[in-house]
């Protein structure tokens, strides 16, 4: 990525979105599509698959209405996958004709990796989008990857919200939830404390930005936290890095004078007792 390339941000940046609509359900294109608007915009999209198969019937009207462009791939030899194959070969091809500034590779599979691997070895950010079931490799290998099940739609309401504002008629059945939902959190934290993996990359994002009074700005330990590996908090049952710190338990989140939220090591005794202090 040159210079040119490196100072564009925002809606500037161009993403190249393919999938693998063998392994991608159709019902969780507008939810991608607006999650990459975080981080550019993806006018290149292409969908790759047999379009003739009776199982991707789903994707066809999703093309037209997304403006996606359907490459067909027969499947020349049984038991080989064409589609990864083509999707690579385009891959490549547009890394040194088009240059996107980033690419988006929507699969579950994990022989995508080296192709990620690949990519960002050219100095290109890969966002990837994909089933709990995608291989480990693969999901670490990309900048940042979200699991289709983490993506909500905002415009379905959450049951959650729906249980707590039940009628007034209905008051035992609302105490009942609502007296459930803090046991199912305390054993989401303690499943989060418990992820050695997770633990390790917070902390040391939170080392890796802190200042010398042992506070790090909230900002700049997320930012440090997506450096390390591809983290999202939604993966984690939260929507941002600040509950992702505080659902573990192992770190102090204080707002300091300035508004601004500062995170310590709980395990850091030489730490001041405030920001700045």
């Amino acid at each position: 990525m040159d210079s040119e390339e490196k100072s564009r941000g925002g809606l500037d940046r161009r993403i190249a979105l393919l999938i693998d609509a063998d392994n991608i359900s159709h019902t969780k294109i507008a939810l991608m599509l607006a999650e990459l608007s975080k981080y550019g915009t993806a006018n290149i999209r292409r969908a790759y698959g047999d379009w003739a198969k009776p199982g991707l019937k789903g994707w066809t009207e999703k093309l037209h209405e997304f403006a996606i462009r359907p490459i067909q791939q027969f499947s020349y030899s049984t038991g080989k996958n064409a589609t990864d194959i083509a999707l690579v070969i385009d891959a490549m091809e547009l890394l040194y004709t088009q240059r996107p500034d980033a690419f988006c590779l929507a699969s579950s599979d994990g022989d995508f990796t080296p192709l990620v691997m690949q990519l960002k070895a050219n100095g290109h950010e890969v966002y990837g989008f994909g089933e709990r079931k995608t291989p480990a490799p693969f999901v670490n290998a990309c900048t940042t990857f979200l699991y289709l099940d983490s993506l909500e739609d905002s415009g379905q309401p959450a049951a959650t919200g729906e249980a707590t504002e039940a009628p007034p008629a209905a008051p035992t059945k609302t105490k009942a939830k609502v007296k459930a939902k803090p046991a199912a959190e305390k054993t989401a934290d303690k499943s989060l404390a418990q992820n050695t993996k997770l633990v390790t990359t917070l902390r040391g994002a939170v080392e890796a930005s802190a200042r010398e009074d042992g506070w790090a700005l909230m900002s700049a330990a997320g930012s440090a936290v997506k450096r390390q590996a591809p983290i999202d908090p939604r993966n984690y049952g939260v929507k941002n890095f600040p509950a992702l710190f505080s659902a573990t338990g192992l770190f102090e989140i204080v707002k300091g004078k300035n508004g601004q939220s500062y995170v310590a090591d709980k395990r850091n005794k030489d730490r001041a007792e405030h920001p700045g202090g």
